[in-house]
């Protein structure tokens, strides 16, 4: 049986990794103001690779941690 204390420790992991994913999504926004000002395609590819990594370990932890679907009988 879970306590509060398990619950509150849960709840402040959760709030971490949200701040985590905020803070990302700053950041890239940042980076791809910064890359369309200095009108350099190179910068530009970089961040969209960013892009695409960060957006493959977000998806591979969601698909990691959800439980498969239980089939019913």
């Amino acid at each position: 049986m879970a306590t509060i204390q398990d619950i509150q420790a849960a709840v402040a992991a959760e709030s971490t990794v949200d701040d985590s994913i905020v803070t990302l999504l700053n950041n890239i926004v940042a980076e791809l103001k910064a890359a369309q000002a200095s009108n350099d395609p190179a910068a530009l590819d970089a961040v969209v690779a960013s892009i695409q990594s960060n957006t493959k370990k977000l998806s591979d932890a969601v698909t990691a941690n959800t439980p498969a679907p239980v089939t019913a009988p």
